[in-house]
């Protein structure tokens, strides 16, 4: 059976990757970001199933715009993946009040106050997945110029536990995939160089696979998704 999913951070990386493979199971997508061009792109290669919607989810009436795209759609939401977010590489003490903001307003308070926002439009037995990274998972090794990423990642992980139980109610499930390294475009401006032992489309094809049918099997976890030691 089709569903409807909405995604943030859709012009690129893993978010781009899974709107595709979603798309390409025969799902429908709302991708949004703020780069028109690339969801362009994404439109026009996936007219019959994916929609887009350019927005900075950051914005104050973010949420009542999707509302409204929802609602020209006629269609409600069934999962929601929280994909959008910022990485400032920084010494800890250079960071400052700017690079803790914008960090904490993509990673953590966007996606608190989409779901608020949203949760009229979600159906019964829909699933909420936040992707949040191993730097914000308790007891894992943590990394120099990544503090204030790892918190916002860290408040995530949080936030979706708290979320399982405050929309149990309403029949939605919550979970919260903290990632190791991804070969992104952002991992690549961040850490100049690096190569990490997954590819986008790999981590596509786990969280396409994992919004469709992970609340079978989990609701208000934090679950790491890496081939490192977690501890």
């Amino acid at each position: 059976m089709s569903k409807h999913i909405v995604i943030t951070g859709a012009s690129r990386g893993i978010g781009n990757k899974t709107s595709r493979k979603l798309a390409e199971m025969g799902h429908t997508v709302t991708a949004i970001s703020r780069s028109e061009e690339e969801l362009n792109q994404l439109k026009s290669d996936y007219p019959n199933h994916i929609s887009t919607l350019v927005l900075d989810i950051t914005e104050e009436n973010a949420g009542k715009k999707i509302a409204e795209h929802l609602n020209s759609l006629s269609q409600n939401i069934d999962g929601l993946l929280h994909n959008a977010g910022v990485l400032i590489n920084k010494p800890f003490a250079e960071q400052e009040r700017a690079d803790w903001q914008k960090q904490f307003e993509v990673n953590l308070m966007a996606p608190a106050l989409l779901t608020k926002e949203l949760k009229s439009h979600f159906n019964p037995g829909s699933h909420i997945v936040t992707i949040s990274s191993m730097g914000g998972f308790q007891g894992s090794s943590k990394f120099p110029g990544l503090s204030v990423y790892s918190a916002t990642k860290g408040g995530l992980s949080i936030l979706t536990e708290c979320l399982a139980t405050e929309l149990s109610e309403d029949k939605i499930s919550c979970n919260s995939l903290c990632l190791g390294a991804v070969q992104t475009e952002m991992l690549e401006q961040a850490f100049p160089g690096i190569e990490a032992p997954v590819s986008p489309q790999e981590m596509a094809d786990y969280i396409s696979d994992f919004i469709i049918n992970g609340h079978k099997f989990y609701n208000g976890q934090i679950l790491p998704v890496t081939l490192g030691d977690p501890g």
